[in-house]
């Protein structure tokens, strides 16, 4: 029996289709008024954007999280931020096992296109995505309730705990506190605590399930080594970029420590790749730094993580590449390994059409929208990144742009999360099978 007779829809079709009704089911939630504080009301266009923004782990939004929406809006809010973050098919797949019911082919192959599995017996990942996610979430609300509780009291300071471990850990940029995290500037336990949830969602659960069998195989893939060695050089050299930039965080003001400033510069490090907390208006960072920024918001972090931006992996082999190409060599080789024909080509599609969306979405929000007269295409630019990154962090536009500037911002979202190529393949009725012929080869010159 083959699963296509019996499938209606596309595996690309299906996980998009998903993704919009968890946000449609979002967008209705919000939309009641108990969803709000007090008398305000919430628009359809301001609750789809909010679901957009949560469903899709990225933290742009047109009214403010701590003071419009209520404890129930919250709640939702922390729902879909869990749900995009981690994937809706997870969340199937777990009723599936907690059911002991037989998933069907077709539901298998769904999970395994969903998260970015290369076959069907990587699924026993999901058991582990769910507890790793159980108990770095609860480790680190346990943690940031350590800080919160003297602040806000028992309830107060779980709720916040909760709700910012899930923020971070799911990479998704929402806060409670109305400034994102610029009260913390000067509290390097609350800040410390926030880069690891970061950086734990950033990973990617296969680079988790490599690590945690380590001890055991002794052995780590080649996405791991790559997506490892090139997460780590981002890092650094983001780190040492901010440095020389912001000539150490002066605008932070000498009231600061210099081991506050340093820890600082690692959050700013980490932070754009997907996070969307800060500890400090991007408004005030120099040309250079927010250059640099959205360079970070456009790689985004690692496959199959809460990331979004064209992913660690994809720059690290497309870099190998490129050298490997200069030096004459036929093969790209990392780690002792060499990559396929197909890696390098979806490496290079993905790129280009990344770049191609992102320039057509910046020409016409700068042909719509009231964008300020100084550095107008700089702050446009920024804020498409950091939609398609799912990263969050705004200079400012966000709130101000009419309605075709907010679909678009809500479009780069949506892809930005759930996948260039499953989008592109729902809307162009992509399939994989191959033409039984192919013609004759020709080079062009190229460069």
């Amino acid at each position: 029996m083959s699963v296509p007779n019996r499938q209606r829809l596309s595996l690309p079709k299906a996980l998009t289709l998903g993704f919009l009704m968890i946000i449609l089911i979002g967008t209705i939630l919000l939309s009641l008024p108990i969803a709000t504080r007090g008398a305000q009301t919430t628009s359809i266009l301001d609750a789809l954007f909010t679901a957009t923004s949560a469903t899709c782990v990225t933290g742009l939004t047109l009214v403010s999280t701590a003071f419009h929406w209520s404890l129930f809006g919250q709640v939702v809010i922390l729902f879909l931020m869990e749900i995009g973050g981690l994937g809706f098919m997870t969340f199937t797949v777990m009723l599936f096992l907690f059911m002991r019911r037989q998933m069907r082919l077709s539901t298998r192959l769904l999970a395994q296109e969903s998260l970015n599995l290369d076959n069907l017996s990587q699924l026993n990942v999901i058991k582990l995505i769910l507890l790793l996610s159980l108990i770095i979430q609860l480790t680190g609300a346990g943690l940031l309730m350590v800080d919160f509780y003297p602040r806000y009291g028992l309830i107060k300071g779980l709720w916040f705990s909760v709700f910012h471990a899930v923020s971070a850990f799911c990479n998704a940029g929402f806060d409670l506190f109305g400034n994102s995290l610029e009260g913390f500037v000067n509290d390097p336990y609350v800040l410390s605590v926030m880069s690891i949830l970061i950086i734990a969602g950033s990973f990617g659960f296969l680079v988790w399930q490599d690590l945690l069998l380590y001890p055991r195989r002794h052995h780590l893939t080649l996405h791991t080594k790559l997506a490892l060695g090139t997460g780590s050089v981002l890092v650094l050299l983001s780190i040492i970029v901010y440095l020389l930039s912001e000539n150490n965080l002066a605008i932070l003001g000498p009231h600061i420590s210099y081991s506050e400033r340093l820890l600082n510069t690692v959050f700013m490090a980490i932070t754009p790749r997907t996070a969307g907390l800060v500890t400090l208006p991007y408004q005030q960072l120099s040309i250079s730094s927010i250059a640099f920024t959205m360079l970070l918001m456009f790689i985004g972090g690692t496959p199959g993580s809460t990331a979004g931006g064209v992913k660690t992996t994809t720059i690290g082999l497309l870099t190998v590449q490129s050298i490997a190409t200069l030096r004459g060599k036929r093969d790209a080789t990392f780690g002792h390994r060499r990559f396929t024909q197909d890696n390098v080509f979806r490496a290079l599609t993905l790129i280009f059409v990344a770049l191609t969306i992102l320039a057509v979405a910046t020409l016409i929000l700068c042909a719509t929208q009231p964008i300020p007269k100084n550095d107008g295409l700089q702050t446009v630019t920024f804020e498409v990144l950091a939609a398609f990154g799912t990263t969050g962090i705004s200079l400012g536009l966000t709130p101000h742009l009419n309605v075709l500037g907010k679909v678009i911002i809500m479009f780069l979202m949506f892809i930005g999360r759930v996948g260039i190529y499953t989008v592109m393949f729902s809307l162009l009725n992509a399939n994989r099978k191959q033409p039984k012929y192919r013609y004759p080869e020709e080079s062009v010159l190229i460069g």
